[in-house]
């Protein structure tokens, strides 16, 4: 708990005041992902594998984005910095260890930007929500790689379109997951996805006891690898149950 509270203290000043909300998450994120390392680590390999993949076929290597860079434990930066002139890492929120880490290693073309990527606010002003729309302006784009974020972004709209469902569309997170994959296919870049599309929770022998669609029905491109990832390995919160999210690459 120290710890969690000492990189909360040392994100929330850097973090804009309109993102600090959300540095819990990031925290508890890198808390687990230090108690799960072992579990987590082919997960995370096969994300690194599938962004090399991508920019192994990029023609040109001028800048790359990255959307959901997180904690950089599935991101390659190290090869993304030497190979493009500019890499831009985009989340809600750096926390504090991956600000230092980018000043220990002097990735001196690594841009760190916090951005809300959801587009929920368009669609709560009453407009057609574009959230990589952005991009756009982004001079000399090669790669975007979105990693590990499209449920994410899911997740976090379903919670605050159940706090304001009374002014929101039926399809608000239907909507949003369809405008991020939208702005990765329709834009001239080479472009990588991947994301957990699933979770089961299954116990000790095997059983299912839920199941669900992190897309809630949307169609994802044509997956060119899938594993499965225990994001909460038996022990994490329960003696008898874990939680197995399928992912998908896609590039």
């Amino acid at each position: 708990m120290i710890a969690e509270a000492l990189l909360y203290a040392a994100t929330a000043w850097r973090t804009q005041k309109a993102h600090r909300k959300y540095i819990r998450y990031s925290v508890n994120l890198w808390s687990r992902a230090n108690r799960c390392s072992r579990q987590w680590a082919e997960h995370e390999e096969n994300t690194r594998r599938a962004i090399l993949a991508a920019m192994a076929g990029c023609k040109q290597r001028r800048t790359a984005v990255v959307l959901g860079s997180g904690l950089l434990r599935d991101v390659p930066i190290r090869e993304l910095a030497a190979s493009f002139d500019t890499v831009v890492l985009i989340d809600l929120v750096h926390v504090a260890t991956v600000r230092m880490k980018m000043r220990r290693k002097a990735y001196r073309n690594v841009r760190l930007i916090e951005r809300d990527l959801s587009g929920y606010d368009a669609i709560a002003a009453g407009e057609q929500p574009e959230p990589l729309g952005f991009l756009r302006n982004v001079p000399y784009l090669d790669l975007v790689v979105s990693a590990n974020l499209l449920s994410q972004i899911g997740r976090g709209v379903q919670r605050r379109f159940e706090a304001e469902r009374e002014r929101m569309p039926e399809d608000t997170v239907e909507q949003l997951i369809k405008a991020h994959l939208s702005g990765l296919s329709r834009m001239p870049f080479k472009s990588c996805l991947v994301t957990d599309v699933s979770y089961a929770v299954i116990d000790r022998n095997g059983k299912t006891h839920e199941e669900a669609d992190l897309m809630h029905g949307v169609a994802v491109p044509e997956a060119r690898a899938a594993w499965a990832w225990p994001v909460v390995p038996i022990g994490e919160e329960s003696a008898d149950y874990q939680v197995i999210h399928q992912v998908i690459a896609a590039w």
